[in-house]
């Protein structure tokens, strides 16, 4: 195991050097990467919003207005085709996705089902489907009555083209704004996420966003008065009510007919009205539009002519003249930003559904910058306390092992850059956290080596045998912790996503740099110094050998463990959990005072000025922030949530700067919540199906119940605490669940090598001899972990406390666990080799591993034990 042919250490380096050839244009000056040759990397990684601000906003096609929109158009062509074939009908009305048309004469029936029968052709699925789908069914469910209905397949192909223009009319209003890299992706079937680094105004972003841009021009209808008719009156059939978008919306008859539609736009730009010097928006028609614009104009001098967006009345002019050219000019009560965003809208195209924002969550680039600097400190600190333990516990072999982290760090970096993943807040809290547990696989590799140097070998066998023995236990440890990343991947989202794959990745360069760079430096080490005995710390938490009985005092920390459960769950019911807006909806806002400390009183007092009911502010962080949050109390839609943070802002913005802003629907929080819970039950029976497999079913079950206690006990302390309960502590309850396993498999694995060794030995002095075999490596592990994690508590900011909070409390009592649960919960499953067969066979290997190697014959000191 110590001997490395020269294309082994060729490739170790030459992967070293690779990795920080990639991971150093994160820490280089842009202007030297760019002076660097063409085919040097020049990429690095990306920041995600909460690091350099900017906006994630989740939209959501309207469903049912885009089938009311379906409908009427059904509804249209039902009429129009029957009245081309002369059929006539009493009523026809829509309801429920179904057009209903009664019959004069129900002998017509036939007819009209033929003349009806274009409505129900196939349309084209897509060319990759290759399939064809019918968007309307035909029937006649009484004499003289029949129904054209939308089916769920021709809704459902709607839906989906709908999102799939939207998507692209989105992009090309992201465009406009000018922003760098914005991310815009379909989600599921009725999704579009838009992420936007670096914007500097959300609010343009949502309203451009929020707007459907159906641009048309319509004739106003002057038979009626407006006014009457908006005071009760009757409207006209042909015609409908809109308002204008003046200060004090003004009523207009508009008929229904559209003229001419925004589709046959080519451009559209701001200026300024020559005479007037306000703000107006030019625009330029194609060829069709340009002679359906000039005959309207043409016939219709000297009446009003609507521009309508949105059901919106822009303005109604008199028809002067005939209007030739195909240009056109679009007045109103514009401002120069909003006539900018008008001209925007009409270029990216209207979108062909109403877009709903049910997820936005906004960092102010100020909080990302602070975030940057906490996640920096933190990191520095807890690196620094980590290389600092390691040395004093281990000398010569501490700078190895951080010599080894360092490269496991580098390589992680090198892997984000090349997949281009996105560093999010909990992604450096993930990296922070790979410093922590990196070295549980040193210590496991040192206190094995010193393990078999006790028993007796040469210096040399001891560090050969360490390396091998301890090969196993790692990827044990770490495969569980792994499944946990990977559950917590595909079940979560955003920054969540973020720290399972800053976590994974870590865990695949520790068992890299583990089991290549560590040993082969190792190796080096005692080839060029040749050692007569491993070099000595100047820390030890616990002796070399101890003699604790652990057993004995087994049923009292039974009874603790079961008493503190039962509380913890009584808790649950008791206070209840801090739920965020995560899992329960709502808005979330953190502001900073522009001058002097933040005044909580006065802003609660501002919010409840505004309208908005039961407001809860209070400190967070420096007194100059402050943290405001609405819940979506009653049937609150996800478009008037957006309303009420548009209101909390307006009312603080005077004092105040907004920092982040989090704004969940009810739609996507119900959602989050049986996510949360589908990702902690799926990974325990990940992890549970995975030990039941390496070990036995005893094994098995024993992990299971001391990670459920570890996780009932965390949420216990959560609940007391009253920490925020949000989608980042799922994320520390399913990473407390692999590394508890982490621990709890590295105990298993020591016991099962004492069961092939000591076949007389009784369980529960077996299980003493592992866990007291096993308790240096347990604190060592454990306290570079809580090293790590403690200085991101204290320096990594408020945003990510709660967070590591939970990761603290759980990482100790996963060790606690580890040692006083999951060992003795095997006596209680009767665990001892009991076939005969199988201890013969275990009996067999064991008298050929000591006629191998004399050195394998170990005398048991009953007192030990």
């Amino acid at each position: 195991m110590l001997y490395f042919s020269r294309w082994k250490t060729i490739l170790i380096w030459l992967t070293v050097l690779v990795g920080l050839v990639y991971a150093a244009p994160n820490v280089l000056p842009r202007n030297v990467t760019d002076s660097m040759p063409g085919f040097w990397p020049k990429d690095s990684v990306t920041l995600g919003l909460d690091l350099q601000g900017g906006s994630y906003i989740l939209l959501q096609i309207d469903r049912e207005s885009l089938i009311q929109e379906r409908q009427q158009a059904v509804q249209d062509e039902v009429r129009q085709l029957l009245r081309n074939e002369r059929i006539g009908y009493s009523a026809i009305s829509a309801n429920d996705r179904t057009v209903t048309v009664r019959l004069r004469d129900p002998a017509q029936a036939d007819a009209a089902r033929e003349a009806l029968s274009p409505l129900t052709q196939s349309i084209s699925s897509g060319l990759i489907s290759g399939g064809s789908v019918a968007e309307v069914a035909l029937a006649e469910p009484q004499p003289g009555v029949l129904t054209a209905s939308l089916t769920d397949e021709g809704v459902q192909y709607r839906v989906s083209t709908a999102v799939t223009q939207s998507i692209e009319v989105v992009r090309r209003r992201v465009d406009e704004l000018g922003t760098t890299e914005p991310v815009i992706q379909r989600q599921g079937d009725d999704r579009i996420m838009v992420q936007v680094p670096g914007l500097g105004d959300p609010q343009r972003l949502k309203e451009l966003l929020n707007q459907t841009a159906k641009l048309t021009f319509q004739l106003v209808d002057q038979s009626e008065n407006a006014e009457q008719v908006a005071r009760g009156g009757r409207v006209p059939p042909g015609s409908q009510l809109l308002y204008t978008t003046d200060a004090t919306p003004q009523p207009i008859l508009v008929r229904n007919q559209v003229m001419v539609s925004g589709e046959n736009l080519t451009d559209a730009q701001a200026g300024f009205d020559p005479q007037t010097n306000e703000p107006v928006v030019n625009i330029r028609f194609d060829s069709q539009g340009a002679q359906r614009f000039g005959r309207v104009t043409q016939a219709n001098v000297g009446k009003p002519f609507a521009i309508v967006l949105d059901d919106k009345v822009l303005s109604a002019p008199v028809i002067r003249t005939a209007i030739l050219g195909g240009q056109a000019q679009i007045s109103g009560s514009f401002t120069v930003q909003s006539a900018n965003d008008l001209a925007v809208l009409l270029r990216a195209g209207a979108l062909p559904a109403t877009l709903d924002i049910i997820e936005e969550r906004t960092v102010g680039p100020g909080l990302g910058a602070d975030s940057i600097a906490a996640g920096e400190i933190a990191g520095i600190i807890g690196a620094i306390a980590v290389v600092v333990f390691m040395l004093a516990a281990y000398g010569f072999l501490g700078i190895i092992a951080n010599i080894a982290l360092a490269v496991n760090v580098i390589l992680l970096f090198a892997i984000l850059t090349v997949i281009g993943a996105t560093l999010t807040l909990p992604g450096i809290a993930g990296i922070v956290l790979t410093l922590g547990m990196a070295v549980d696989s040193n210590v496991l590799i040192y206190e094995r080596i010193r393990d078999e140097r006790r028993q007796g070998r040469s210096l040399v066998q001891a560090i050969d045998s360490g390396f091998t023995k301890a090969l196993a236990t790692i990827l044990d440890a770490n495969i569980t912790t792994l499944i946990a990343a990977v559950v917590l991947f595909f079940l979560g989202s955003g920054p969540v996503r973020g720290f399972a794959v800053t976590l994974a990745i870590g865990i695949v360069t520790t068992i890299f740099t583990a089991f290549t760079l560590t040993r082969w430096l190792v190796a080096a080490w005692v080839r060029s110094r040749r050692p007569r005995e491993l070099p000595k710390g100047w820390l030890r938490l616990v002796p070399d050998v101890t003699r604790i009985p652990f057993m004995k005092v087994r049923l009292k920390i039974f009874a603790l463990s079961m008493a503190l459960c039962a509380a913890s769950i009584v808790s649950l019911f008791a206070i209840g959990p801090n739920f965020g807006i995560d899992f329960t909806g709502g808005t979330l806002i953190e502001v900073q005072a522009k001058q002097g400390e933040a005044d909580i009183g006065d802003i609660r007092e501002r919010l409840s000025a505004a309208g908005i009911a039961d407001p809860q502010v209070q400190e967070f962080g420096t007194n100059r922030e402050a943290l405001i949050r609405i819940g979506s109390a009653g049937e609150v839609s996800d478009a008037s949530q957006q309303a009420l943070v548009d209101t909390a802002s307006q009312a603080v913005a005077a004092d105040y700067d907004v920092r982040r802003t989090e704004v969940v629907g009810p739609t996507v929080s119900g959602e989050l919540a049986w996510a949360a819970i589908l990702g902690v039950f799926a990974s325990l029976v990940a992890i549970m199906v995975y030990v039941w497999l390496r070990f036995e079913w005893q094994f098995a079950m024993g992990a299971i119940i001391a990670t459920v206690n570890d996780v009932i006990l965390t949420l216990g302390f959560i609940t007391v605490t009253q920490l925020d309960v949000s989608l980042s502590t799922v994320a520390a309850i399913l990473t407390i669940v692999g590394y508890s396993l982490n621990d709890t498999v590295v105990i298993y694995d020591r016991v099962r090598e004492n069961l092939r060794r000591y076949k007389k030995m009784p369980l529960g002095q077996l299980l003493d001899l592992s866990d007291n075999e096993m308790l240096s490596r347990t604190t060592m592990t454990s306290a570079t972990t809580l090293l790590a994690l403690a200085a991101l508590f204290v320096f990594g900011g408020e945003v990510i406390r709660s967070f590591v909070a939970s990761m603290l409390f759980g990482v100790a009592i996963g060790t606690f666990s580890s040692i006083f649960v999951a060992a003795p919960i095997l006596i209680f499953f009767k665990l001892r080799p009991t076939d005969a067969a199988e201890a013969a066979r275990a009996a067999e290997e064991r008298e050929k591993a000591e006629a191998e190697d004399p050195t394998e014959r170990v005398t048991v000191n009953p007192g030990r034990a």
